[in-house]
């Protein structure tokens, strides 16, 4: 097999929609508002996309779907359904098609109306017939597991799991389009009530509507674009199981191949990145992925995020719009990391940018800790 195309196709264009709460829209509606946008931005028209790639909550046909309602004929469809992860796959794929000549031009997008619709996460995975007796709290309870293993093998602590959480809201508060923006105190963190043993409220994504779309072409096609383009260096991805039971080690996710292959595939290291947009669904989320992606050894990633050192002002940059935490979580979140890495790679990022960004990493979580997918932008 060849090597990954590094550096010969690039993100175009972003979009984003409604991201609180919008009533009223159906989840295509959102896909497509932020769609539209994300072409505008590059300059492209509806009309030349010839690669859709869509991931709809609850439409196992959502590819088709979503092709018909935008009215277009492409020559490509892809409806994954990893989860989370599904996004940084799709520009795997992405890339490895506008690089053949298969397509010219790539739309990635996604729509949930999750929180005005249902007011709740919307579960359309049908339950394992050996935990299902065991009422769990799906997907939270698999990810409570992983977080007591965590706690229990490494001498970790609950406040160290609220230093993840402190550092997402501190990122929101420098993002007018983060849903909450409210202070958050570790005294209000450690007060929440308990949802499942060691999560409480702030250890939980948000749940939130949301739309959210990117745009991919060659890079050669790219530099005559509107926006600046954001070259997809590396992508990789790797699964290792589909139910928690089923996972080899509680504390060691996929990420860590993904990342690796990622990482080889853009001929870059963990230490050249200067943003990480990884998937926090859970608090517990970011401590083992910055661990599996290689910013800190196996066990010392609850100590690596104490003192503000993901926040704003410290060491690495962490999820800089405020994550699944504090910022949007309509369902899956993937999409919404590659949008903030190119976003902060291209300096449009305000309050919240960090200086001088040039390298970026946007990692996808799928299933309970199933699906993991890694992809590195660079400017």
């Amino acid at each position: 097999m060849s090597a990954f195309p590094r550096g010969r196709t690039a993100i175009v264009g972003t979009g984003t929609f409604g991201t609180v709460r919008a009533p009223g829209y159906s989840a295509s509606d959102l896909a497509a508002i932020a769609a539209h946008r994300a072409l505008a931005e590059a300059g492209l028209a509806l009309s030349e996309v010839d690669g859709l790639f869509f991931c709809h909550g609850t439409d196992t046909l959502g590819g088709l779907s979503f092709a018909q309602y935008l009215g277009i004929h492409p020559k490509v469809v892809d409806n994954n359904r990893t989860g989370g992860s599904a996004f940084q796959t799709m520009v795997e794929n992405a890339a490895w098609l506008l690089d053949a000549g298969a397509i010219d031009c790539a739309l990635i997008a996604y729509g949930s109306n999750q929180a005005s619709a249902a007011g709740k996460l919307v579960n359309t995975v049908m339950p394992n017939p050996y935990e299902a007796p065991y009422r769990p709290m799906t997907p939270l309870t698999s990810y409570a597991l992983a977080a007591q293993r965590y706690l229990h093998q490494f001498g970790a602590t609950k406040a160290q799991l609220g230093e993840v959480a402190l550092a997402a809201r501190k990122w929101a508060q420098l993002n007018p389009e983060a849903a909450v923006r409210d202070d958050l105190s570790m005294d209000d963190y450690l007060a929440a009530r308990l949802i499942n043993d060691p999560f409480g409220k702030y250890d939980c994504c948000l749940v939130t509507d949301g739309g959210a779309a990117i745009v991919m072409t060659r890079t050669d096609r790219a530099r005559d674009l509107k926006a600046r383009p954001v070259r997809v260096l590396g992508a990789a991805a790797e699964t290792s199981h589909r139910e928690i039971m089923c996972m080899a080690d509680l504390t060691v996710t996929a990420a860590a191949e993904s990342g690796r292959r990622a990482y080889a595939a853009a001929g870059v290291a963990p230490a050249d990145i200067d943003v990480v947009m990884v998937y926090d669904a859970f608090t517990i989320n970011t401590i083992l992925f910055l661990e599996d992606l290689g910013f800190c050894p196996k066990g010392e990633g609850a100590r690596f995020v104490e003192g503000g050192r993901i926040a704003p002002g410290g060491d690495l940059a962490v999820n800089t719009n405020g994550g699944g935490l504090s910022c949007t979580h309509p369902g899956m979140y993937g999409l919404f990391t590659l949008i903030e890495a190119t976003r902060q790679l291209r300096g449009e990022c305000g309050e919240r940018q960090v200086a001088g960004a040039e390298l970026a990493i946007a990692h996808g979580n799928g299933g309970v800790l199933s699906s993991q997918a890694t992809v590195v932008l660079g400017r």
